[in-house]
């Protein structure tokens, strides 16, 4: 179960370095506030106080903001100084996940309560699980078109970071799954 855990982990960030990299931001004011809009149990009330921000004008204000002051700040600094304090659940192969937003990762939680961080060092432009107080490198970024990735078993892959370098990582960890059943 801990390396579903951890393999889980690291397929999250995997996806995450591929999703979340972009000069235009992440625009987390404005998904914050509609995020907390749809916590609102009841499906009408949930329409009228998305109709109210909209009117009132809460969405306007939050894009506007995001796109000229947060996400320019998130470009330049790196850091984005909204995104900290996300959760989001994800209905993951084993269950449901909940996910936070730190400042330098994701602090990931099953539904045993078992949990893993990933963090981001930005010195070594590495990211790391941290399980039960035992820190494992995932993936080295060295430069925009290459990685190393750092597989269970010990080894070091250098991945090339384009379609045909995820296809080949993506087989040569598919085959060593299927060799070590």
């Amino acid at each position: 179960m801990k390396r579903n855990f951890i393999r889980l982990g690291g397929i999250l960030v995997l996806s995450g370095s591929i999703l979340f990299t972009s000069c235009i931001g992440s625009f987390s004011l404005f998904n914050k506030l509609l995020a907390w809009n749809q916590t609102i149990d009841n499906k009408f009330v949930n329409e009228l106080v998305f109709f109210a921000l909209w009117v009132v004008p809460a969405y306007e204000v939050a894009i506007i903001s995001d796109a000229l002051v947060i996400n320019s700040i998130e470009f330049w600094s790196g850091d984005n100084p909204v995104a900290e304090g996300i959760v989001k659940e994800v209905q993951g192969e084993h269950g449901i996940y909940t996910v936070e937003t730190l400042k330098n990762g994701y602090h990931i939680e099953n539904e045993k309560g078992e949990t893993v961080n990933l963090i981001y060092d930005k010195d070594s432009n590495t990211w790391n699980a941290v399980a039960n107080g035992n820190t494992s490198k995932l993936i080295t970024f060295e430069g925009n078109d290459k990685a190393i990735v750092y597989l269970p078993d010990g080894k070091e892959k250098n991945v090339e970071l384009n379609q045909k370098g995820a296809f080949a990582f993506h087989n040569s960890v598919e085959n060593a799954m299927l060799m070590s059943r």
